[in-house]
């Protein structure tokens, strides 16, 4: 099945330079902008200042770059860019420049209005291509002496095609996972949710990709009304099949969630974790580790996860790719994007229009640098997005989206579907320890595979 059309717009290389006999102060003050999509939230970013000898010299951004980074991103799903198609006359992207010199912080109090920018954008240019919409310095306003207040920004739009996958229903309910283009769904994954027995202790080492059958004396504790889960949450584990059966990625439990002391939470200081496994050679290979806690006084639940790399050396090195909280009320999205990250083991080279992004930007190639398309530490770009849910709706489906550059084989996209239920998983292992779980993440079960 092709994968579905996204496109992104990307913000960035923002500079502000006033004029040469502005005022020695207005050096010193803080500019920002708001950047405006109609039916996308606003999305604010501060602006880096031309010192006076940058503005003699009249150094542009594409000699000298001023701020490589990402100011905005906007991804568009298909409806989103047919709407944008069918427009008669192309959608216009507006930023609004601000200035403020009272040392408040950006977005919470707004300052002095300099100017607006409109850019247009010409979707149709970008069906198939990367294409800059604008790379240049814009005139916003002129001071009394008739000089120009100039802008820099760069707006490049990208494709950024995307598999998209649905489970079927909970990931502790054991569903199947469907890939999605428009209406077709097919299913691709199933899915094995399992406790297992509480008496093993030995959650990490996992030398094979069979389980051994559970003890003998693990039916008696059907029986008990204890709930297990009341004073620690540990041992979960999910294994992704693909539709012959065999084993393609796992997520399993390998630190408890336990609350911290004198608390009913788990605590940043003290959280949990899973690892994200994947075959190799008939055993399973650590490829990722996702931590989750309870943030203090928050209804949230943070997250961080990492690459487990390789090494020869006694400690293994690691990548960290997200660190990021979701409100646990409402849910949201668990998103690993490196569009502005340097990424390991190599880096994109800086030009005007490069926000490290991935294969848009025209100069980066892993094959180049001798690792191969196949090489899984190398991300760039959009990686993965999936949906949170707050933990209470029984009935949720996770979605997930994985970059098309990302999946070069079924175990690929496998490992991506398993941090996804880990994630949603970790909504209810955080959960209050005066609550009680749903059934299916209390009940001892068989671990199969």
């Amino acid at each position: 099945m092709d994968p579905c059309p996204f496109v992104r717009i990307l913000v960035g290389n923002l500079a502000l330079k006033f004029p040469v006999s502005s005022k020695p102060s207005l050096l010193s003050v803080q500019c920002f902008c708001k950047i405006k999509l109609k039916n996308f939230p606003t999305q604010k970013a501060t602006i880096p200042l031309v010192n006076n000898k940058k503005q003699q010299e009249n150094q542009k951004p594409e000699g000298n770059p001023l701020s490589s980074s990402l100011a905005a991103c906007y991804s568009l799903d298909k409806t989103q860019i047919d709407d944008l198609l069918s427009c008669k006359k192309p959608k216009n992207l507006e930023i609004e420049l601000y200035i403020r010199d009272n040392g408040v912080t950006c977005g919470l109090k707004d300052g002095k209005m300099l100017g607006r920018v409109t850019v247009p954008l010409d979707m149709r240019k970008s069906e198939s291509r990367p294409c800059v919409m604008h790379n240049e310095w814009i005139d916003i306003g002129e001071n009394n002496e008739g000089e120009p207040t100039r802008f820099y920004v760069c707006v490049r739009v990208e494709p950024d095609p995307r598999y998209s996958f649905q489970f079927g229903g909970d990931p502790e309910c054991s569903p199947q996972v469907f890939q999605v283009q428009g209406s077709v769904r097919q299913a691709v994954f199933t899915c094995k949710f399992s406790l297992r027995n509480p008496g093993d202790r030995n959650l990490v080492s996992m030398p094979s990709m069979t389980e051994p059958a559970p003890p003998r004396n693990w039916l008696p504790s059907l029986g008990t009304d204890k709930d297990p889960s009341a004073k620690e949450r540990k041992g979960w584990s999910i294994t992704i099949h693909d539709l012959s059966g065999s084993p393609v990625a796992m997520a399993s439990m390998v630190t408890p969630f336990v609350p911290s002391p004198g608390s009913n939470h788990v605590s940043r200081s003290n959280p949990g974790a899973w690892l994200i496994l994947r075959p190799a050679q008939g055993t399973w290979k650590p490829w990722g580790r996702l931590e989750a806690w309870r943030e203090r006084n928050a209804n949230a639940v943070g997250y961080h996860f990492e690459l487990l790399h390789d090494s020869v050396s006694a400690s293994p090195t690691t990548t960290t790719l997200v660190n990021c909280v979701i409100n646990a009320k409402n849910g949201g999205k668990f998103t690993i994007d490196m569009t502005n990250t340097v990424s390991t083991p190599v880096s994109s080279p800086h030009s005007s229009c490069d926000f490290g992004s991935g294969p848009g930007s025209g100069s980066w190639s892993g094959s180049e640098f001798g690792l191969g398309l196949l090489s899984p530490f190398v991300y760039k770009g959009f990686v993965m997005q999936s949906s949170v849910n707050n933990g209470n709706d029984h009935s949720s489906k996770p979605e997930v989206e994985i970059g098309v550059q990302h999946v070069n084989c079924t175990e690929d996209a496998a490992a991506f579907v398993a941090l996804a239920a880990a994630v949603d998983l970790s909504v209810d292992a955080c959960k209050s320890f005066t609550r009680k779980l749903r059934k299916e993440l209390r009940q001892s079960q068989s671990f199969v595979v």
